[in-house]
């Protein structure tokens, strides 16, 4: 593993990064290399924290699921259940299943608007609850690349009353000295890696209206800003930050019965429930085939973790990825700071999870 990690560099397609694998709590490897800065001034160290964009989304499907293990929401019930205001323009029949498993047909905003209202969590869930989907919901899944956040968020916010990066930080983070933060305050920012964007532009294949709404408006994304209130605000679809260390040892708890540092996150029952297909196919948005969980990608349609069919986690823009395996008890995850074109199985973190697997 060190020297497929190694490779990465030597051709020329890192900045910094790491890789961290655990199994049944622990740590088996971690590796990290090159720089956290675009000046290649700062080393990438295991202080450093990056972006995970889309990986953000296993967090949030997990704060999700804990709130049905407690007995507080049930995946069948419908989002209008706890959010009465999203059953207009024909969505009160959808559940929050179907919405965390992309189903909702609200994948994107087709209509303008300014990209600095996605830092308004009301305005935009008002615009969601308001919104007629873009296909018959639960026909399909099409790929929520943010507002997936919302929605999630909403729903958790609705039945807990917190937000989901302020439960991440009292119910996970903090008690299990994860560095895990959704809204990064600024007493944090000097940790965070420059991004090096990808040198083009993702290949979407067939573009269609829902792939327009979803990525390739001028407003698909927050913007606006500027980075310091980018990385402050809590999007819990895209604007995750962690070490690889940390999203490896909890997702070491889901490939693990649940078990984190002698206490349970997460029943066994739910970790199969959460992570259990809810649809399979031609996804709208992604050129993908796709298996969904409960807001879990399911390696059974891409294998993008090794060979194994129990398989789930998520994939971030750029490359990030988390993921585990009950099967063989591993979970792993992959953070970098230069980006890349792929929007699925970023050939670097695959070359990591294909030499671990070897290994065994």
């Amino acid at each position: 593993m060190r020297e497929a990690f190694e490779a990465n560099f030597e051709r020329g397609e890192e900045l910094g990064a790491r890789f961290s694998l655990v199994h049944g709590g622990e740590t088996l490897v971690d590796l990290w290399a090159g720089f956290a800065d675009r000046q290649r001034t700062k080393p990438f160290d295991d202080k450093t924290l990056t972006t995970i964009f889309s990986s953000t989304k296993a967090i949030a499907a997990l704060l999700i699921a804990r709130l049905v293990d407690a007995g507080k929401l049930d995946y069948g019930q419908t989002v209008a259940s706890v959010w009465p205001e999203f059953a207009a323009n024909g969505k009160a029949a959808i559940t929050v299943e179907q919405a965390m498993s992309h189903q909702a047909g609200l994948c994107g905003f087709p209509d303008p608007m300014e990209p600095s209202l996605w830092f308004d969590w009301d305005a935009i869930c008002a615009k969601l609850a308001a919104m007629a989907p873009l296909w018959p919901p639960g026909t399909a899944s099409g790929y929520h690349p943010v507002t997936f956040g919302y929605i999630a968020g909403e729903i958790f916010r609705r039945v807990d009353g917190r937000t989901m990066g302020a439960a991440l930080r009292q119910d996970l983070a903090v008690p299990f000295e994860l560095d895990l933060w959704i809204g990064l305050p600024d007493s944090e920012h000097d940790r965070a890696a420059d991004m090096q964007r990808p040198n083009g532009p993702a290949k979407f294949g067939v573009i269609n209206e829902a792939t327009r709404a979803a990525f390739l408006t001028p407003w698909s994304s927050a913007g606006g800003r500027g980075q310091a209130e980018w990385r402050r605000t809590e999007i819990p679809s895209a604007n995750g930050h962690a070490t690889a260390l940390a999203l490896a040892r909890l997702f070491g708890a889901l490939a693990n019965d649940g078990w984190l540092d002698g206490e349970v996150i997460l029943s066994p029952s739910l970790i199969a429930e959460a992570s259990r297909e809810r649809i399979h196919g031609p996804d709208l948005v992604l050129p993908f085939e796709m298996s969904w969980g409960a807001g879990f990608m399911r390696n059974s349609a891409v294998k993008v973790w090794g060979q194994g069919e129990q398989t789930f986690g998520h994939s971030g823009w750029g490359g990030s990825c988390i993921f585990a395996d009950p099967q063989t008890g591993l979970a792993g995850a992959y953070v970098m700071n230069r980006q890349s074109t792929d929007l699925l199985g970023d050939h670097r973190p695959k070359a990591l999870i294909e030499a671990a697997y070897g290994s065994l």
